[in-house]
């Protein structure tokens, strides 16, 4: 398999200089192990996966043992299934005082937080992992995503264009590792696989009683619903399941790093504004095959084109502050009169308002919105529509034209 430079290797490097704990969280799949695993290539670091049965029970029984057995500097893999194992970590890291001691990895983001926080408040760097990013498929350097003229133009810098098809051919087989690389030919086969393995360990892990066929069913419902404000009654009522599950199972897909939500943007100047967040899926792969599209061809001329292209633009953006070791200020803005932003970006103290259109030929119509956050106690600053044009350009000084392959 042909191994993709992740851009998180730099601040795993980084933070190892600096704290005694790494934990790499994310989604099953997205390539923590297997970076983590290149970067401890040739340094005398030990290795212990906790998917491995006896090693996970020995973990959970007798978790002073399991330490001696895996001395640091060691990676523990899948750390959740042994949360017994963080007050001894802490302990050993208080008694070392070592940078670097434990790289951990976890798959299930808020369980594994709690644990955390509890036993290794100020001695953790966490950091999240997702599948790649268009940057990271294209070789590119990673850096946060800035409305800046300067900034536009780095991105742009040796990478090549890519056209309206060649977009949602992007979008349409998704951002996993092993379809990037190659390694799974076959989307299709590997999202069905994917979520087989999914719900048989993680999902059942978080609840056991849970209804395979009824998951399945639920988490079509979510996807058909990407990039839309949360209704939960209407997802309940097409998964077959009550309203309390479906808010369960939402807990479920975000505790696994699948699904994330952008709030409404509102401060105390602001009246009159919804307070229902959007859901978007961090795989726009993962979406197409749930809502049974069957080619990137009827998905671009598609009634969820516009949808589904929201979602990829909004998962992207989110992906160059994650893979930096930052987090993202994504919001969105949307009024009782309907009047919408896409993504309101709030960064070093200037609110940047972005459109996300499927045009080539953006106008300057598309900006009228960006004045409603005039009213922000936070100052506006420059605007981007996100669109099909093939280079980078702009409408006038403070409105840039942004091609959706140089996010």
């Amino acid at each position: 398999m042909k191994y993709i430079t992740r851009s998180l290797e730099k601040v795993v490097m980084e933070v190892t200089q600096e704290y005694p704990v790494v934990l790499v969280t994310g989604p099953r799949q997205v390539g923590k192990t297997t970076m983590l695993q290149k970067l401890m290539d040739g340094t005398g670091r030990g290795y212990v996966s906790l998917d491995d049965l006896t090693e996970r029970d020995l973990a959970k029984r007798d978790p002073e043992l399991f330490l001696q057995l895996h001395r640091p500097p060691v990676l523990i893999d899948e750390v959740q299934y042994a949360p017994e194992l963080f007050p001894y970590i802490k302990l050993a890291v208080d008694r070392e005082h070592q940078a670097g001691a434990f790289w951990l990895t976890g798959s299930q983001i808020f369980k594994l937080m709690r644990g955390v926080q509890e036993s290794l408040a100020g001695r953790v760097a966490v950091l999240s992992m997702t599948t790649l990013s268009q940057a990271e498929a294209d070789g590119a350097q990673t850096e946060p995503f800035l409305v800046e003229l300067e900034a536009l133009k780095r991105r742009a810098a040796g990478r090549l264009p890519a056209d309206t098809h060649e977009i949602f051919e992007r979008i349409y087989r998704g951002s996993m590792p092993a379809i990037v690389s190659g390694t799974a030919s076959n989307s299709q086969i590997f999202y069905s696989s994917y979520l087989s393995t999914y719900i048989e360990r993680d999902v059942r892990s978080l609840s056991e009683s849970i209804d395979a066929t009824k998951f399945i069913r639920f988490v079509t419902a979510v996807a058909a619903r990407c990039s839309q404000m949360l209704n939960v009654a209407e997802i309940a009522q097409d998964a077959d399941i009550n309203q309390k599950q479906a808010k369960d199972w939402l807990g479920i897909l975000e505790t696994l790093g699948i699904v994330f939500y952008l709030h409404p943007y509102s401060n105390n100047l602001l009246k009159r504004l919804v307070k229902t967040p959007k859901l978007y899926f961090f795989d726009s792969g993962l979406v197409c095959y749930l809502t049974r599209w069957s080619s990137a061809e009827t998905l671009e001329y598609g009634a969820m084109n516009g949808a589904i292209l929201e979602n990829y633009v909004v998962s992207e953006i989110a992906k160059t502050y994650l893979n930096c070791g930052k987090e993202p200020y994504l919001y969105y803005y949307r009024d009782k009169d309907a009047r919408e932003i896409d993504i309101v970006l709030e960064y070093d103290g200037v609110l940047n308002p972005i459109e996300i259109k499927k045009t080539a030929a953006p106008g300057t119509e598309l900006t009228r919105v960006f004045s409603l956050l005039d009213k922000a106690s936070v100052p506006r600053g420059a605007g981007a529509i996100v669109c099909m044009k093939p280079q980078l350009s702009a409408l006038d000084r403070e409105n840039f034209i942004v091609p959706v392959w140089m996010i």
